[in-house]
């Protein structure tokens, strides 16, 4: 069962401002300690949070890959972004779904390649590319949805419907803001 939605939010934008977000500042003032042993004896990899987001997270890429071979989860992201914005910047593409300018052209790229988005200079500023989808890539992301729909119920299957609103918002918490 699919977790009830959260409402979404602007990706990439603080919430007061709608600024595009900086990178938190790490605060090891207010870090919490949830294994306190300090001898390296007693470290635990199974109990470590990295360790565990990282399989978390290849269990999820091997039902997505399974699921929807045509797209990466990246371009999925970048197809789902443009279908809520319709006409985007590339730099604004990017930062809105979380991915450095360096990957953002390679997706662009490969999305291009497979004509499911347009590119065109932007009219006010010649150095900016503005980016929308093509109906073929408005078609391919309105097919894709339910099944990542369908991804995010298998990857959370595990869990009751308030563990897994429950860990979403855990996860938001971790997010920049």
């Amino acid at each position: 069962m699919i977790p009830e939605p959260i409402p979404p939010t602007e990706h990439g934008t603080t919430p007061e401002t709608g600024e595009p977000a900086r990178e938190r500042p790490i605060n090891r003032e207010h870090a919490i300690d949830i294994q306190p042993e300090q001898d390296t004896r007693d470290y635990r990899l199974d109990e470590q949070v990295g360790y565990l987001l990282r399989l978390a997270n290849q269990r999820h890429l091997e039902i997505f890959n399974a699921e929807l071979p045509t797209l990466t989860p990246t371009q999925l992201s970048v197809l789902a972004r443009l279908l809520e914005c319709e006409d985007i910047s590339q730099n604004e593409l990017g930062r809105s779904v979380g991915i450095d300018a360096a990957t953002t052209n390679g997706v662009i790229d490969r999305l291009g390649r497979k004509r499911l988005i347009r590119t065109q200079t932007d009219s006010r500023d010649r150095r900016r590319l503005r980016i929308s989808l093509t109906e073929a890539g408005r078609q391919t992301i309105q097919e894709a949805i339910p099944v990542a729909r369908m991804i995010t119920q298998l990857t959370l299957q595990q869990l009751s419907p308030e563990e897994a609103r429950q860990f979403t918002r855990l996860l938001r918490k971790l997010l920049p803001p």
